[in-house]
C-alpha cells in the first residue's frame, strides 16, 4: 500500500483498535486462477507485541479454502471511517480557488501466512468467542450455548476455520494532515456539521483522535 510518511500510523494499540472496531475484514489470496477475496468477520488475537493472529471461518462451499497458495503471504484488509471531504470547506477556496475534493479514510493491511483447521473443538472456541465479543453490547446477549448443541454441530459442519498469522501491518490513516492547521479545523467542523455517524467518526480523526 502506498502510504506517504504523514500518514503512516504504527502505534499497534491503534491499528488493533481499528482492527477490532472494524472486524469486518476482506481476507485476499492468491490461487491458481488468480487473486480470491471472501470479506468476513474476524477476531484479533494477539498474544504479544510481535506475535498476533486472526480467526475467522469460511463456508465449505467457499473454493477460497482449498485453492489458496499457501506459499504466498494473504492479506486481510481493514477499512475505518471514511468520508469525502469538499474544497468547499479549505478556507482557500475563497483566497485562490486552487482546491479539489478528496477522501479521506482510515485503513489497515495485516499481511500473514494462513492456514485452514478442521478442528472441532477450535471452531467451537472460535465461534464463542466471535459471538461472544459482538453480543457483548446487548442487554440480553445471545450465547452459541443458547441453540441446542446437535443444530451448533451440524452449523459447524459446514464451515471451516481459518487463521492468519501476522507477519506485517501497515496503517494508513489519510485525514488531512497535509492539510494547514486552520483547514483542517474548518473540515472538523465541516463534518461535524454533517452531523452522521460516519461524518463524527471522521471529524475526530482529523482532530488527532486515534485511540
Amino acid at each position: 500500500m502506498y502510504i506517504p510518511k504523514f500518514n503512516e500510523e504504527t502505534r499497534l494499540e491503534v491499528l488493533d483498535g481499528l482492527m477490532r472496531s472494524h472486524p469486518l475484514a476482506a481476507l485476499v489470496t492468491m490461487g491458481a486462477s488468480g487473486l480470491f477475496a471472501t470479506h468476513l468477520p474476524v477476531v484479533l488475537h494477539r498474544e504479544s507485541e510481535t506475535r498476533a493472529v486472526l480467526r475467522g471461518h469460511l463456508a465449505r462451499a467457499n473454493q477460497q479454502w482449498k485453492k489458496f497458495d499457501a506459499s504466498v503471504p494473504a492479506l486481510a484488509i481493514f477499512s475505518g471511517p471514511e468520508h469525502y471531504i469538499t474544497p468547499g470547506w479549505y478556507p482557500e477556496k475563497q483566497v485562490s480557488g486552487k482546491v479539489v475534493p478528496t477522501w479521506n479514510y482510515a485503513v489497515v493491511h495485516a499481511y500473514g501466512t494462513l492456514r485452514v483447521i478442521e478442528d472441532a473443538a477450535w471452531l467451537l472456541e472460535h465461534l464463542n468467542t466471535l459471538v461472544d465479543t459482538h453480543e457483548a453490547s446487548f442487554v440480553k446477549p445471545w450465547s452459541v450455548a443458547d441453540a441446542p448443541a446437535d443444530y451448533v454441530a451440524a452449523i459447524a459442519k459446514g464451515i471451516v476455520g481459518i487463521e492468519l498469522t501476522i507477519d506485517r501491518l501497515e496503517g494508513k490513516w489519510k485525514v488531512s494532515q497535509n492539510q494547514d492547521e486552520a483547514t483542517r479545523m474548518r473540515v472538523a467542523e465541516g463534518l461535524e456539521e454533517l452531523g452522521s455517524e460516519m461524518s463524527l467518526a471522521m471529524r475526530s480523526l482529523v482532530r488527532g483522535e486515534r485511540g
